[in-house]
């Protein structure tokens, strides 16, 4: 068996030894380095054979990780896909997630974390780090609710960032108090708040509503 690699990181020192690293792995082989998406895009435009797995660096200049996983996905919809960052944070991973790329790997894994995590992708096509306590499945659905935000819960939330008392938003918005108590718990669900703030605060941060 031999899994090809490609991978693309603009930290060149990483890039070698995490390629010096992989190629030492049982059964497996580095057949493309790259500095960025577009010039990891050149490399296997001129291969022989595609790789199996790419490994992507998040952030990188001229392309950088997520533009890359998408056009990669569209010309080479059989390669796997993942991302390597230093960042642990839900948007980071969700942007990833949702390009193209089946895992998302922290740069500081293990060297025998990192090749289970190879050899799983390369056999189911996804790979799930319980180490690092990323719930993919909890990220994607909090992401899909921000996007199925229906307008008149859009409308709540813009009265709901006034000093209207929710009695006044629900003459506003000509429905009861109890459809209003509706909204609240529903957008303090996909907002995944607790308090009145605490939603106004993050639909302006997902520029939900503006001021």
């Amino acid at each position: 068996m031999n899994i090809k690699i490609a991978i693309a990181d603009d930290h060149q020192l990483f890039l070698k030894s995490l390629s010096l690293l992989i190629a030492g792995f049982n059964g497996f082989s580095i057949v493309a380095e790259a500095v960025n998406g577009k010039e990891l895009l050149d490399k296997i435009t001129a291969l022989p054979v595609q790789p199996d797995i790419v490994l992507l660096d998040v952030n990188m200049p001229v392309m950088d990780g997520p533009k890359a996983t998408a056009l990669l996905q569209k010309q080479y919809p059989g390669i796997r896909i993942a991302a390597l960052s230093m960042k642990e944070n839900d948007t980071t991973i969700i942007t990833m997630l949702k390009a193209g790329c089946c895992a998302y790997l922290l740069k500081d894994i293990h060297p025998v974390e990192l090749e289970k995590a190879l050899r799983e992708i390369h056999e189911s096509g996804y790979y799930h780090n319980d180490a690092s306590n990323v719930n993919y499945r909890r990220l994607i659905l909090q992401s899909e609710q921000q996007e199925t935000i229906t307008e008149r819960e859009k409308e709540f939330l813009s009265l709901a960032c006034s000093d209207l008392t929710y009695k006044a938003i629900a003459q506003k918005m000509n429905v009861s108090e109890r459809t209003v108590d509706g909204y609240r718990e529903i957008l303090f669900h996909k907002l995944n708040v607790q308090s009145r703030t605490g939603m106004v605060l993050e639909a302006l941060r997902r520029q939900l509503v503006s001021l």
